[in-house]
């Protein structure tokens, strides 16, 4: 936070510019043959320090960005505090292929006799974790999830019971903080270990939000009619957001799916949606980035709900894993996708814009391979063999889209041997995926369209920029 300030730091598209700039030419000018420009995630990392420097933060979190040994933000010499969150198998083409290299480089934050925090972890992962602390003695604990019972009444704002785990941690760190730093009696008039939480850390775990985890977008138009009452005129669709990319998240995320749609019916609308705060609307409730009114039950009685995944990842991310973590996962909660739209990333083939800028519907000249091999997957999946398509066919599903029907209509029983995919289809922009999708639902209001869209941050990023046009 600003000197001065309470509160996170808010950096304007226009401030970012400019301290991007400056930044980029004053490394320009230094560059010589052996010291080039940055690759960008040093470059960003450069960036992050001169920003927190110029605007006189108070306290800044540095989250690393594959693993902590050799990352570019590991030039920290003396923190305040380290923490650790829960580790899986990811970036294993960088970190290695078992849980123990994963740990050992993820362990390269610690420095010596530096307070650091971790979760509980599997034991490879842990024994790992601790060895390192103990060759640096850094004083290693280990925090408990968060006990519900110590946020006073109140829920905590993120979804999922992963989230206790994270919430545990974020305790443990802000509270070593305050105290390294002679600032704990300012918020905490109770110094005993079994005390309950200051009222700063509940007012923050009941109001947290991270864009695209575990966030529920309602993309409905809601008009008033002659009764003064806000009503749907063009059916329900709903996005159901979480940049879940490895087996563990996949697993929790699948969780968090399932127990929301099966509670959710009507309860939620978006900040995201075209609505207002009237007087004929209950009060608003803040949970993850998402605004939830109290409507008439009544409406929405009646509606089918259909569950539909909208996916993309990188080859990296090992789908071969994730889809049948997330489909398992799902079933064994009862819930069952009913189709499955493949798509690549806007970011995959724009470059960086601002928020402002126009994206077009479709994109030329792009290559759909990846999203044909994550279809034939899905489809080996649910049938339990690879169906057979022809070329020809994949090249003409690129061109015509489903019709609006392929979404709520169940899917013909069709052997895998037969030329069709039944559960699922490539579309060859995401921008004309979401305009299908409102198309689809407005053609049948009688339909509630649940979306998941998982897979990849930069799809989960990416819709959510399209929902706000």
């Amino acid at each position: 936070m600003s000197q001065g300030q309470k509160g996170r730091l808010d950096i304007t598209e226009d401030k970012f510019l400019f301290y991007f700039w400056e930044c980029w030419h004053l490394l320009r000018e230094n560059v010589t043959e052996d010291l080039p420009m940055p690759p960008l995630f040093q470059f960003l990392t450069v960036l992050a320090f001169k920003i927190f420097v110029c605007e006189q933060v108070d306290v800044a979190i540095i989250e690393v960005g594959l693993g902590g040994e050799k990352d570019s933000t590991n030039v920290i010499k003396e923190p305040v505090v380290c923490g650790v969150t829960s580790l899986g198998m990811d970036h294993m083409e960088v970190l290695g292929n078992t849980l123990n290299d994963i740990a050992f480089h993820k362990a390269g934050i610690f420095k010596p006799q530096i307070p650091a925090f971790t979760v509980p972890q599997l034991s490879e992962a842990m024994s790992v974790l601790q060895d390192r602390a103990l060759e640096l003695m850094v004083p290693l604990e280990v925090a408990a999830p968060l006990d519900i019972e110590k946020l006073k009444g109140l829920e905590l704002s993120l979804s999922g019971d992963h989230q206790l785990v994270n919430a545990g941690l974020a305790v443990s760190l802000s509270e070593c903080w305050l105290r390294r730093t002679g600032n704990w009696e300012k918020v905490s008039h109770n110094d005993g270990q079994g005390a309950d939480l200051p009222d700063a850390f509940v007012r923050g775990l009941s109001t947290a939000h991270l864009l695209g985890r575990a966030q529920i977008v309602y993309d409905i138009s809601l008009v008033p009619n002659s009764s003064g009452l806000f009503e749907n005129s063009s059916g329900e669709l709903i996005f159901y957001l979480d940049g879940a990319h490895t087996a563990e998240s996949m697993e929790a995320c699948a969780k968090w799916f399932s127990s929301v749609v099966k509670g959710s019916g009507n309860s939620s609308l978006s900040s995201m949606s075209s609505t207002t705060k009237t007087n004929n609307m209950e009060e608003v409730v803040q949970r993850n980035g998402y605004i939830g009114h109290k409507m008439e039950k009544t409406k929405h009685a009646n509606k089918i709900s259909k569950q539909i995944l909208l996916f993309n990842c990188m080859e990296a991310r090992h789908p071969q894993v994730l889809l049948p973590r997330l489909v398992s996962t799902c079933a064994s909660s009862g819930t069952h996708f009913s189709k499955a739209l493949f798509v690549p990333s806007v970011s995959t083939y724009s470059k960086v814009t601002s928020g402002s800028s126009f994206i077009p519907l479709a994109i030329s000249g792009k290559d759909l391979s990846w999203q044909f091999s994550l279809q034939r997957l899905w489809e080996r999946i649910i049938h339990g063999a690879d169906p057979v398509l022809e070329k020809s066919s994949m090249k003409e599903s690129t061109e015509i889209l489903p019709p609006c029907k392929f979404l709520y209509e169940d899917a013909p029983l069709c052997s895998p041997a037969e030329e069709c995919f039944a559960c699922s289809a490539v579309i060859p922009s995401l921008p004309l995926t979401i305009k299908w999708l409102r198309d689809s639902v407005q053609e049948n209001p009688s339909i509630r369209v649940q979306v998941l869209v998982t897979g990849s941050l930069h799809l989960v990023g990416d819709v959510l920029k399209l929902l706000k046009r």
